[in-house]
């Protein structure tokens, strides 16, 4: 990053915001109080990153804040009075008032005790990184920056503006936010960062669930997500988030094409970042709206988080045969419940838990197409049981192809490509996505007289088969095989 460059956009993202800037800083010392822009809002205009939200940090106590604020904002609230910070909403920014303040976590806590202070520097001897420890005193507009953090910035590296230990025993989501920065952009962690954060990695393990989750999330969808995920398993921090990835590192696949399933993972999500973008352009290319439920949206978790975890049955799954060759039979359904388990515990919601478990467990689900073909009926099936997850499934199955042998993986390339021709074919012939029998439920109690029962279903069942097997039947055709298996199945009583 060039220096020169980095400070004039930092101005000019001043000058944009000087209608929010110039005035809530003249009102702070009209009233004999500091203001300062801090932290990641300063980091981010250097960088020339969004800033959707604005930080401050001053020496007013949070009635003193409401009461120079409450007539100027739009909306404000105070749900974080606890420890020093007013919200507001102005001209559409959203904005964070904090007082000076020293967190400390308790060793046996998950709670931050809080202490209100009244120095600047003291203020940002406290955050996490040198790189968010800088600020903009107001209404001057003077650059503060006590620790050097615009150094690290422009050379790329996170380091502590205290020592690594101390910060980390204050609060120790710190050494999550260091492989997040990692993760987002590009930073690498200096030696004492890292030797602490190996050194501290079980004080993870005060921090609650959904503040973890809140950073995982943050760092899977950065630019280089492998990146921080190597960061956590090798301080040993993710043997207590992600134990299941760190458990790969012992783990040979079963054709020796990596030192180990852990470092092909990381592959895999490289590779289902570089297919992400690809596959939104197509989305947008063929018009599909931005509510429906098949849309990427890059960065995508799901599919990142998926290609991850995707092997993560291996170790449970692992059985040597005789000569030295090695198997995971069945890892594909074992990892998607671990996945389903990690994923709780980390209280990510259901519905992004289901996604990711699926596509853990459909992840081999190609394999053996360019073998052995699949008819009609095997294609609607996989798009079937992938439903909305179909897009994610196909850069999961391509990412998946690792090999350093050219001619496997141009095959593998081939055929599926192969496959996702026969599903356009087939889906500009049928509706493959919402695959439903010729008949409904309703029609099928008509044709066969008979009232709601769990037969109802099985009849459904048995065309919804014939439809996968041999396409759309029409409704004529459709009432002769229901009348051909309701002879077959139906009660010995028929009406």
């Amino acid at each position: 990053m060039d220096p020169k460059t980095a400070h004039a956009r930092l101005y000019d993202k001043l000058d944009e915001l000087e209608n929010i800037l110039g005035p809530l800083g003249k009102r702070f010392a009209a009233a004999g109080f500091e203001l300062a822009l801090v932290g990641g809002s300063v980091r981010d205009a250097l960088l020339g990153r969004p800033m959707p939200d604005l930080d401050f940090t001053t020496d007013a106590r949070p009635d003193d804040i409401l009461a120079l604020i409450s007539d100027w904002v739009d909306t404000h609230w105070d749900i974080g009075r606890e420890f020093g910070t007013i919200g507001a909403i102005k001209s559409g920014a959203q904005i964070e008032i904090t007082t000076y303040r020293a967190e400390a976590y308790d060793p046996e806590s998950r709670k931050p005790t809080v202490q209100f202070g009244t120095d600047l520097d003291a203020d940002l001897v406290r955050r996490d990184f040198t790189i968010g420890a800088m600020a903009i005193r107001l209404p001057a507009m003077t650059f503060v920056d006590p620790f050097d953090g615009f150094t690290d910035l422009v050379e790329g590296v996170i380091r502590t503006p205290g020592t690594a230990a101390d910060s980390f025993s204050d609060d120790p989501l710190r050494m999550m936010r260091a492989a997040r920065f990692t993760a987002q952009l590009g930073l690498d962690p200096v030696a004492e960062v890292e030797a602490a954060m190996r050194d501290m990695a079980d004080r993870i393990a005060i921090i609650s669930a959904e503040r973890i989750q809140v950073e995982l999330f943050k760092l899977m969808t950065g630019i280089d997500p492998a990146a921080g995920i190597d960061l956590l398993v090798r301080t040993d921090v993710a043997d207590h988030v992600l134990p299941e990835v760190a458990g790969l590192r012992l783990e040979t696949d079963e054709h020796h094409r990596h030192k180990d399933v852990y470092q092909h993972s990381l592959t895999v999500l490289r590779q289902a970042v570089e297919l992400e973008e690809q596959y939104a352009a197509k989305q947008r290319e063929a018009g599909l709206s931005a509510d429906d439920p098949n849309r990427l949206v890059v960065p995508d978790f799901v599919v990142r988080f998926a290609a991850l975890m995707h092997d993560v049955g291996k170790p449970a799954t692992r059985r040597f045969l005789p000569g030295g060759a090695v198997t995971f039979y069945h890892h594909d359904a074992v990892g998607a419940k671990l996945t389903a388990k990690r994923m709780k515990a980390l209280r990510f919601d259901k519905d992004t838990t289901k996604a990711v478990g699926r596509l853990v467990e459909l992840h081999l689900r190609f394999y053996g197409y360019g073998d052995a073909g699949w008819t009609d009926s095997a294609v609607r099936r996989y798009v079937t049981d992938a439903g909305p997850l179909l897009s994610r499934l196909h850069i999961l199955t391509r990412a998946d192809v690792t090999t350093r042998n050219k001619k496997k993986a141009d095959r593998l390339a081939f055929a599926y490509d192969d496959l996702e021709h026969r599903i356009e074919k087939l889906s500009e012939q049928e509706e493959l996505a919402a695959i439903r029998p010729d008949l409904d439920g309703r029609q099928i109690m008509a044709i066969l007289d008979i009232k709601p029962s769990p037969l109802v279903g099985k009849a459904y069942k048995h065309l919804l088969e014939e439809r996968m097997e041999h396409g759309p039947l029409g409704q004529e055709r459709a009432e002769e095989v229901l009348r051909q298996w309701w002879a077959e199945n139906g009660p010995a009583e028929q009406p």
